[in-house]
């Protein structure tokens, strides 16, 4: 007889809990019926907080006052500002009437504000005046002629803002009621732009249906409850924020806890103990940067019970302190991408330590996931490597007006192609290891990073590690570890680093270079950029020539 195939590296998941129908408006007034009494809402920074009947009352006037100004189904209205209450108000006030909210990122400048208000035909534009060093009330000033869709700038530190919500608290309800009968959960609600490392980056395109639950069944694999609080430092105008933060509390009535209006770890810290929250959530760098806080042990985080670390690898060791140190022993890693919403797969509160600490769980409910031959496109056999796509009531709509685009990202049975290499274990347990573009390939051998940066953080003098690849006339490429030191540890040199490695990594996979940094170049969003690393180290090693040689 011949033998059985081997098992394809696809999975399924099966969910006794249907999938919400409903707007995000519904949704959010349904929560406000049945918990209209609970915490909703604590903007720690502005010394504000609301309970649900209360923040409904808000989010309908600031509805009533958008609509006041002409603000159509389907018009685009802008969001450009760190982390505050307003943020929040304006994302359930524009799914109330089906506006398209335009997530703009805190960190761009005025020529990639002006790219954005013209690829999404930005109508309304609500921005803080400024944040730390960015004149956004300067930029949109600049930007803003050269934008001709754009007609109302609304600045949250400036009189239009509290008129636009006093124009709101006076107005009759009726049109609201009205346009919120009107909308369909699959209309899109939100664009959210890539960072996009080559080129301009594109706007992913989310329905209501999309991000409403993604958010509740990431919440539901949370375990969350009305009881719960979620801390939330990571950005709103990203997924992480504003769908795995404040959708997942919205569709389970938990209380949205704002610690500062962008990441700090000690304000973190002090959210979390003052408020008593039960979730916190974090990318891996912003969870080492809690731990190694001087004051850290000042702080009692006894009331957290869970949270999520996302948006990059996990090391092992810090997960680990993650839930000795800070008693998150049902912290979950989620794994995911805009494109989808974000969240394909996740762990789960029973799974085991070593399970959390290796993989990002296993696919989510109602969403399917497998692993491809990047080349053939065939699905490969489980426990070998391949591309992880990801089908299901996630996937995107599509890019904002690029539909060539959209098409090389989601093929014709609407499986999205992540880009990142994954394997899938018996068991349907999924683990990250690299995107394909980060492989680095040394003189013919596939080299991934995540296994030799997981292999540094066990140095008892590294905090943090990125290994990345660099011309080489002779292999093609050499691989290059930045490191940051523990605090009073002496520097590395690449020699030190070769002695550790020595006899517990092939030889091949050792790094020949090693950079000592005070910070790694990061995104708004906590993720380092190991594009803008490539190109500071081939002017640092002086690698010009190796970088213009041409490799078959």
């Amino acid at each position: 007889m011949p033998d059985a195939p081997a098992v394809p590296s696809y999975a399924s998941g099966i969910s006794d809990t249907p999938l919400l129908g409903d707007t995000i408006g519904d949704n959010f007034d349904r929560t406000v019926a049945a918990f209209g009494d609970r915490d909703a809402l604590v903007d720690r920074a502005a010394g504000k907080r609301w309970t649900y009947t209360e923040l409904a009352a808000e989010v309908d006037a600031l509805a009533l006052g958008l609509l006041d100004l002409g603000i159509a189904k389907g018009d685009r209205v802008g969001i450009w500002s760190p982390n505050r209450w307003e943020w929040t108000c304006v994302q359930y006030a524009t799914a109330k009437i089906g506006a398209i909210l335009v997530n703009i990122n805190p960190a761009y400048r005025s020529h990639e504000l002006e790219y954005v208000l013209n690829q999404a035909g930005i109508k309304l534009i609500v921005a803080a005046n400024s944040f730390k060093t960015s004149d956004y009330a300067g930029m949109i000033a600049e930007a803003g002629p050269k934008c001709p869709a754009l007609e109302h700038v609304v600045l949250l530190d400036s009189p239009e803002w509290p008129s636009m919500l006093e124009i709101g608290r006076k107005a009759d309800r009726a049109p609201l009621v009205k346009r919120q009968a009107e909308l369909s959960a699959d209309d899109p609600i939100n664009i959210q732009y890539t960072s996009g490392t080559t080129g301009f980056p594109k706007g992913a395109t989310l329905s209501h249906h999309n991000i409403l639950n993604n958010g509740y069944f990431v919440g539901e694999l949370c375990n969350y409850t009305e009881a719960d609080k979620i801390c939330i430092p990571v950005p709103f105008y990203h997924c992480f924020g504003m769908v795995m933060g404040n959708l997942a509390a919205t569709s389970h009535g938990a209380c949205m806890v704002i610690p500062a209006p962008a990441f700090e770890p000690k304000a973190t810290l002090e959210a979390v103990a003052a408020e008593k929250c039960t979730s916190l959530y974090g990318v891996p760098t912003m969870f080492i940067a809690e731990l190694a806080d001087p004051d850290f042990a000042s702080h009692d985080l006894s009331s957290l019970r869970t949270g999520i670390m996302a948006g990059s690898p996990c090391p092992v060791e810090v997960m680990k302190q993650v839930i000795d140190r800070m008693g998150m022993a049902e912290v979950s890693i989620c794994y995911g991408m805009t494109e989808t919403s974000p969240v394909s797969t996740q762990t789960r509160a029973d799974d085991s330590v070593e399970r959390r600490v290796s993989t990002v769980g296993r696919v989510g409910p109602h969403l399917e996931v497998k692993v491809v031959d990047p080349e053939t496109g065939l699905t490969v056999p489980r426990g070998e490597p391949g591309e992880l796509c990801t089908r299901g009531y996630s996937v995107m709509l599509g890019y904002w007006e690029q539909a060539d685009k959209t098409a090389e990202a989601i093929d014709a049975a609407r499986w999205m192609h992540t880009g990142d290499l994954a394997i899938m274990d018996a068991d349907g347990y999924v683990n990250i290891t690299g995107r394909i573009k980060d492989m680095v390939i040394r003189g013919g051998e596939n080299l991934y990073p995540r296994e030799i940066e997981e292999f540094l953080y066990t140095h008892p003098d590294i905090l943090d590690a990125q290994v990345i690849g660099v011309p080489d006339e002779k292999y093609g490429e050499e691989l290059m570890a930045w490191v940051r030191m523990r605090e009073g540890a002496e520097p590395l040199t690449a020699e030190a680093v070769r002695e550790f490695c020595e006899g517990k990594l092939a030889r091949y996979k050792i790094p020949r270079y090693v950079h000592v940094v005070e910070e790694f170049p990061m995104t708004v969003t906590g993720k380092v950029r190991k594009v803008e690393m490539r190109a500071e180290s081939i002017s640092i090693l002086g690698l010009e020539k190796a970088a213009s040689t041409k490799h078959a």
